[in-house]
């Protein structure tokens, strides 16, 4: 099968990215800002300064968790038909964008703290969408307790959609447990989760080198309850990595390969997706620089660095909108868009998101998924075969006609050429004031037309009852 793809690292570009991140972790090793993870290091093979609370990570122990880490594994649906196989063929996976904090209400158009009905109603509106195939808690609950607002976020987003969830509040190990809880409660069961894992997480080190007690704490209850780890790196270059591209995949990388150590070591076999949100730093504003086309080289030189590990991996974004209403963003913008889509990733995230992520736009989220459905086209497969190259028609037409009426067009067109929505991309081609009232209508006709799949009221009622309980554990 033939299909277009970017290159970026060659293999002995990729060998010194490996070697020096071994080197890093056996020699300055990782802070782990938690004695009970810090233990189970150190029993596993790990140098431990439990005073510095540091971890040096032997090249052995690294290896070893690459060995046990699954290549293959499913990230499950309430509705099987929605289940998606790592790695993923022959596109990504596209998924919503989180954790905003902000929100343009439909109805007035505000841009506000968002709410837990905002977070209910965004996953309503993504489980219409065909393009989009699973979804993140995409949205902040503000206006519930703020140690508890991770498993609202998730029972909201969970009851709201019939595809997977990846959750990306984790907040500490009883808050991990929770969370564990409500899944299984919708699976049918801690085994049944297990087996059929409904929801993964998002699971940020900070950078350079560094675990935070709480999160990395909830990712060992993760990892032992089965729940697929994405060990997201959001090295800034310049920041908290060296600021060049190569500087910046290295501190990626070794973020990674440590929290798969972590993961490996609570629970040999746990699946685990190799995962970075990295790029440099604006240098006139010190802020993240999400349109710098180096966000696009590191992006690609991760999506190499887990396929040289054979990890399914989740490396880069799609999202075209930046201002806090619907719109189609600016040429350089879409360029870097599209060219970080075609790096070896398995997942995409972004979808819905305004404001540099810390909003999100229902109408952004319509948009977002009809340009996804034009730019995947573009990574389709495509056969190189002799039946398709087809000598035996050229040589039936003969010289200077057409293959109008050619039996071989007949039988091929329909799965070669690509048929876009007419309608679809007469919005995506109007004016900024026409997309923005389209996208919003489009998405109020969707939350009032689309049903998703039911939930029994008996699951709903004790997914409430252990949110309820635990809120009350923590205000104690």
């Amino acid at each position: 099968m033939a299909r277009a793809r970017m290159t970026f690292l060659n293999e002995q570009e990729q060998t010194l990215i490996h070697e020096q991140s071994l080197k890093s972790l056996e020699r300055i090793g990782v802070q782990v800002q938690s004695r009970s993870v810090l233990k189970l290091l150190e029993e596993k093979g790990a140098v431990v300064d439990h005073d510095r609370m540091i971890a040096k990570l032997p090249e052995k122990m690294v290896t070893n968790a690459l060995e046990t880490t699954p290549k293959e594994f499913t990230l499950c649906a309430r509705d099987p038909k929605h289940d998606l196989t790592l790695p993923s063929h022959p596109y990504p996976y596209a998924t919503t964008s989180g954790l905003a904090i902000k929100v343009t209400d439909r109805h007035t158009g505000e841009y506000r703290s968002s709410k837990k009905k905002d977070a209910a109603e965004f996953a309503k509106l993504a489980d219409s969408l065909d393009s989009v195939d699973f979804l993140w808690t995409s949205l902040t609950a503000t206006d519930v307790p703020a140690f508890a607002h991770g498993p609202h976020e998730l029972w909201a987003t969970m009851q709201n959609t019939s595809k997977h969830v990846q959750g990306v509040t984790v907040q500490s190990a009883e808050d991990a447990r929770v969370q564990v809880e409500l899944a299984a409660l919708m699976a049918g069961g801690s085994d049944a989760l297990r087996e059929r894992p409904l929801m993964s997480v998002i699971s940020c080190p900070i950078a350079p080198l560094s675990f935070e007690e709480g999160a990395i704490e909830a990712q060992v209850e993760f990892a032992r309850a089965g729940i697929p780890i994405c060990s997201m790196s959001m090295s800034m270059g310049g920041i908290t990595a060296p600021v060049t591209v190569a500087g910046t995949i290295t501190n990626a990388n070794t973020e990674n390969l440590a929290s798969i150590v972590i993961t490996q070591a609570a629970c040999p076999g746990s699946p685990h997706i190799y995962t970075s949100e990295s790029a440099p730093m604006d240098m006139q504003t010190g802020a993240i620089n999400y349109s710098a086309p180096e966000k696009t080289l590191i992006a690609i030189g991760l999506g190499e660095m887990a396929r040289r590990y054979r990890l399914p991996c989740l490396v880069s974004d799609i999202g075209f909108g930046d201002e806090t209403h619907p719109n189609v963003g600016p040429f350089s913008d879409l360029a870097i868009q599209i060219m970080g889509i075609s790096c070896r990733t398995d997942i995409l995230t972004g979808m819905g998101c305004v404001d540099s992520a810390k909003g999100i736009s229902f109408g952004q989220l319509v948009i977002d998924a009809y340009i996804w459905e034009c730019v995947r086209e573009f990574m389709k497969e495509v056969q190189i075969t002799e039946e398709r190259i087809g000598l035996d028609a050229v040589e039936q037409v003969g010289h200077a006609h057409h293959f109008l009426k050619s039996k071989h067009t007949r039988r091929f067109m329909r799965d070669e050429i690509t048929q876009w929505d007419p309608a679809k991309i007469e919005m995506l081609s109007s004016d900024a004031a026409t997309i923005i009232a389209e996208s919003n209508r489009i998405a109020e006709q969707l939350l009032k037309d689309h049903r998703v799949l039911a939930i029994d009221e008996n699951v709903i009622r004790q997914g409430d009852e252990i949110i309820r309980a635990y809120e009350g554990r923590l205000a104690a």
